[in-house]
């Protein structure tokens, strides 16, 4: 069994649709052909820990299934030694009765990392990149003596020739565990989240140290958050595509969208359904009721947003219904005041910004109508005919707008009176085209989200 501490399957929830892309990984993994190490890629938020821990345990579920470990690379960010963090993982899993003989084989490398990384002076001479070996080279005959330099570069000339003897001892070593039980395959999960060098070191040490036959690393992470960790350390001027192609030989991404009942939607979407429980009135459905799982929907597609913000999306919601005491209400308060409340939470949730420039007055209609994705209708009038309900809101909006835009309008006379009608109804009188009620709702929901009610 893998040493992950979640046993959460995809006989739980696969909301997604991914159970098939875990088959095909495990697939690959099982097959001759030389996948590791293997990248499951995808942005913050989009659920690749519990993706990987979903993998992890179908693969358990597998008769003869190799050895499986999990390593959280941000917990062990702190050791700032990656070779120890997968030896120990590896040495962890070895039998009792033979891990005494395999540390007692790996300890000269151990030793000679632990020497080389615990001395200034050796640190300098090992830099890899020559010119700058002999700038600071440079530097450090200003501080200490020829002699003592001749001896430094003597001894690490010798620790380099060490090294590589002991490198292919614990290549040695690895590869006698591994043939001796079960291949082993290691996930390393959250290495975007690591330090810039923590997580190259990481990459270095897997390609130059862990090229053992049976022994095969799958890395769960933001390929682009790797890039900006490759430049980190070695500057703009490395192409960080070409370098991380040098260590990985398969990668796939998580994909955004799934197939549900044959159409696509988001995966967001999907989450969101399953938090809000679908079909139930749940405290935090109460004000989904009528357009608000529409208008959650077009918020989710205009602006991209992640599986993790639609968490803190449900979590907002049901502390606003905390907050106004309509956590266990039946969903019989005006439709249109709760459409506006709930735009009020998405504001406060995605877009701080326009929420601040409501709280101080300075709203410009054109930032709320990219937020609600209606860019497209910036010159023209809409119909009454086929007004959506973020036009409507838009238009209540635009009314109190510091920017208000005279193009963004229902047209003819007749349209604004069947309109006035709409407002009234689904405000029970409360707005039309003139009031302020509308606005003032919206500006109370980011009052009260903000606790400065």
């Amino acid at each position: 069994m893998s040493n992950l501490n979640n046993n959460i399957t995809f006989a739980d929830r696969d909301e997604f649709n991914r159970k098939s892309i875990a088959e095909k990984v495990i697939k690959l993994l099982v097959s001759d052909t030389d996948v590791s190490p293997m990248v499951i890629d995808g942005g913050w938020g989009l659920g690749k820990t519990e993706f990987c821990c979903k993998l992890i345990n179908l693969f358990e579920q597998q008769e003869n299934h190799p050895e499986i470990i999990y390593i959280d690379a941000f917990k062990a960010d702190h050791a700032d030694d990656p070779l120890l963090t997968i030896l120990s993982a590896v040495a962890d899993r070895i039998p009792e009765d033979k891990q005494a003989t395999f540390i007692k084989k790996i300890i000269p490398s151990l030793k000679f990392g632990l020497k080389t990384s615990g001395k200034a002076l050796v640190s300098h001479l090992l830099k890899q990149d020559s010119a700058n070996f002999l700038n600071d080279l440079d530097n450090v005959i200003q501080d200490v003596t020829d002699k003592a330099i001749d001896a430094s570069l003597e001894a690490t000339i010798k620790d380099h020739i060490k090294a590589g003897e002991n490198l292919e001892a614990l290549k040695r070593a690895l590869s006698q565990v591994i043939k001796d039980q079960k291949p082993i395959i290691i996930f390393i999960d959250e290495l975007d989240r690591c330090r810039p060098d923590f997580a190259i070191n990481m990459l270095e040490v897997i390609k130059h140290t862990f090229a053992v036959d049976g022994l095969q690393f799958v890395l769960v992470t933001n390929t682009e958050q790797l890039k900006a960790s490759v430049n980190h350390r070695y500057g703009s001027s490395i192409d960080a595509n070409r370098y991380l192609d040098k260590f990985l030989k398969f990668k796939f991404a998580l994909t955004k969208k799934v197939n549900l009942q044959h159409s696509a939607t988001y995966a967001t979407m999907a989450h969101f359904r399953n938090l809000t429980v679908e079909g139930k009135d749940s405290p935090s459905r109460n004000l989904l009721w009528g357009d608000g799982e529409w208008l959650v929907e077009l918020v989710v597609e205009t602006n991209q947003i992640s599986l993790r913000e639609i968490e803190a999306l449900v979590r907002n919601i049901e502390i606003y219904q905390i907050l106004t005491n309509t956590k266990n209400s039946q969903p019989s308060y005006i439709e249109l005041d709760r459409l506006i409340e709930l735009l009020g939470i998405l504001i406060f949730t995605f877009r701080p910004d326009l929420a601040e420039s409501l709280s101080s007055n300075n709203v410009k209609t054109d930032d709320f109508r990219k937020f609600l994705g209606q860019i497209d209708n910036i010159n023209h009038e809409i119909s009454i005919n086929n007004m959506n309900p973020a036009q409507m809101l838009l238009i209540i909006i635009n009314k109190n707008a510091k920017d208000r835009n005279n193009k963004f309008h229902v047209g003819s006379p007749d349209e604004r009176t069947e309109l006035d009608k709409i407002l009234n109804e689904k405000s029970h009188g409360r707005i039309n085209l003139e009031s302020k009620h509308g606005y003032d709702t919206l500006k109370k929901t980011i009052t009260t989200m903000s606790l400065c009610e």
